[in-house]
């Protein structure tokens, strides 16, 4: 889930977004918080909250994908195991409780990652994704068909 979501933020603009201003506003926090409490010699107020503000957004940049994965590791495991039927027609996933059907136009993209093909919505956000994993595919060559139908209906980022 952490590489899907890696994924994810790399093809949009959203998540390309927060690849370069979260450090970028971390590192100022931390520096201008240290510059002050260096020059003024306080260590009470803004400084202290500006080098807290940095350092959680360096935490959010390095480990956010990770701390989002063990979340939807919860819901996902409630759900139970979950069957993916991928045709012409888009993705049928049935899992013990419902069962969704995903057409081509709803998340027309989809990218490959060494353990999942991802999809993603088109939205700006990308909020919507659908994961295959790729641990589900039986046989290599069922992989290469998988492979065939989503080139044929989706763009491949």
């Amino acid at each position: 889930m952490a590489q899907a979501l890696r994924a994810r933020d790399a093809h949009t603009a959203a998540g390309r977004r927060r690849r370069w201003a979260f450090p970028v506003g971390g590192t100022f926090g931390i520096g201008i918080g240290l510059l002050v409490t260096v020059t003024d010699g306080t260590v009470s107020g803004a400084p202290p909250a500006l080098v807290a503000a940095g350092v959680l957004l360096w935490v959010i940049t390095l480990f956010g994908p990770r701390l989002q994965a063990r979340a939807f590791r919860g819901l996902l495991g409630e759900s139970g195991e979950t069957r993916a039927v991928i045709d012409g027609s888009g993705a049928l996933l049935t899992a013990a409780s419902c069962e969704s059907r995903i057409g081509w136009a709803a998340q027309p993209r989809y990218v490959e990652t060494a353990d999942a093909f991802v999809m993603p919505s088109d939205d700006k956000q990308a909020v919507a994704m659908t994961v295959l994993p790729k641990r589900g595919i039986r046989a290599p060559a069922d992989a290469d068909g998988l492979r065939a139908i989503l080139d044929a209906n989706l763009r491949r980022l």
